[in-house]
């Protein structure tokens, strides 16, 4: 197995975030979980994890840079997914992300690979822009894998169908030019499992993004081309 890794977990306190801290602690791997709210420390502490309290909207790029300095990997769970409004999706989902990317990108080669948790069809989707949440989100997204994309980061984009509750399966990895299923369903525990089987294996699968939903083939299969 592959060395153990320092992962930053920024958003550890979200589902996805607290069904892969114990994954990746159980390998040995040293985990970092960011949150705003000091009260998730205890929590998160006994998931193994070490508490990180900043707020995203308040980080600037060389805030970033100097947080991340020293990690191998950051996972980006983090979302306000337009619960707090359009203004604060954007703050969120699109400056916060894009605010560690060029963080990240003046560390050069310095720089942790990063994961991103996005969603199927992000950097497509199309929404009308009635000023609401949803369209602040889909935008954010877009804007922010774009500038992922754009970037020379050792990256990863996760893109997840539909998430549920339910139980991991198997896996079934799409196609860059199949038609997308938008009822396509993905737990978030196959998320956990990706991201963990990523650090493990120490490497970035052949597909970009990363898209995915609940299938019969092992998490493995994810390293076919």
């Amino acid at each position: 197995m592959p060395d153990t890794k320092k992962v930053l977990y920024i958003g550890g306190h979200g589902k996805i975030g607290l069904l892969t801290t114990p994954k990746l602690v159980e390998k040995g791997h040293e985990v970092h979980s960011l949150v705003r709210n000091p009260d998730y420390k205890a929590e998160l502490e006994g998931l193994g994890a070490t508490p990180v309290i900043a707020d995203i909207t308040q980080q600037s790029a060389a805030d970033w840079a100097q947080l991340v300095d020293g990690f191998d990997v950051v996972v980006w769970g983090a979302g306000n997914g337009g619960r707090g409004g359009a203004d604060l999706t954007f703050a969120v989902d699109q400056d916060g992300a894009i605010a560690l990317v060029e963080g990240m990108e003046s560390l050069g080669e310095k720089a942790p690979r990063l994961i991103m948790i996005s969603y199927m069809g992000a950097t497509t989707n199309e929404v009308e822009n009635d000023g609401g949440s949803w369209y602040a989100y889909v935008e954010s997204k877009k804007n922010a894998d774009n500038r992922i994309n754009s970037s020379s980061l050792d990256h990863v984009i996760l893109g997840p169908g539909l998430l549920t509750e339910d139980p991991a399966a198997g896996i079934t990895v799409t196609e860059p030019s199949s038609v997308r299923d938008g009822d396509a369903k993905t737990p978030r525990e196959l998320v956990a499992d990706v991201i963990a089987e990523i650090i493990n294996e120490d490497k970035v699968p052949p597909h970009a993004p990363l898209e995915f939903y609940t299938g019969d083939k092992p998490v493995s299969s994810i390293w076919e081309s």
